[in-house]
């Protein structure tokens, strides 16, 4: 089992930048895929980005690409989403997950375990 824990959210007017991170613990990191979810009001749940275990393969949704980084340091057990050119769109719950499965995948389902989430707000 692992457990996640988000941090780094808060408000910022569009165009500036956050980084959120993740730090894990419990069993060996390196065993998860790992990625970041969001979820608006009255919204799905939604993939935004993913990193391979040797984070060597990145994988994002389109609405973000060009825009946030994810990236994972193995030493330090966590996972950062750097985002730049924030857009008041990208307000939401921002979530990270682990999952023994594939990377690439953009389905909660496939995602073993959560954080707590944290909030990011992007003013106009």
């Amino acid at each position: 089992q692992v457990q996640l824990v988000e941090s780094g959210g808060g408000l910022v007017q569009a165009g500036g930048s956050l980084r959120l991170s993740c730090a894990a613990s419990g069993r060996t990191f390196s065993t998860y895929a790992m990625g970041w979810f969001r979820q608006a009001p009255g919204k799905e749940r939604e993939f935004v980005a993913a990193i391979s275990r040797t984070g060597m393969n990145t994988y994002y949704a389109d609405s973000v690409k060009g825009r946030f980084t994810i990236s994972r340091d193995s030493a330090k057990n966590t996972v950062y989403l750097q985002m730049n050119s924030l857009k008041p769109e990208d307000t939401a719950v921002y979530y990270c997950a682990a999952t023994l499965g594939l990377a690439s995948s953009r389905e909660r389902s496939d995602y073993d375990y959560w954080g707590q989430g944290t909030q990011v707000t992007v003013s106009s």
